[in-house]
């Protein structure tokens, strides 16, 4: 394994995945099932970014507006 390099690698890999589908191809439902597969891990992916990109949206907006808060509270009692 040592006297192999990644490139060297890389294309025994290739040469083997492409013996395997040339031996065993999908049938037409076998290649639908496989991309409403990659179809619906795109969407959960998408679905769980979003849900992230809204958790910290809203984290960020309950700092500021505590930030906001607490500056507003400073000045009232500093000018009473």
């Amino acid at each position: 394994m040592e006297g192999i390099n990644k490139q060297e690698l890389l294309e025994l890999l290739k040469e083997v995945i492409s013996e395997v589908i040339e031996q065993h191809p999908l049938t037409d439902d076998e290649v639908q099932w496989v991309r409403l597969a990659i179809q619906e891990q795109a969407r959960k992916a998408a679905f769980r970014q979003a849900v992230i990109d809204k958790t910290l949206l809203g984290l960020l907006s309950s700092g500021i507006l505590w930030a906001m808060y607490q500056i507003v509270d400073v000045i009232r009692n500093h000018w009473r």
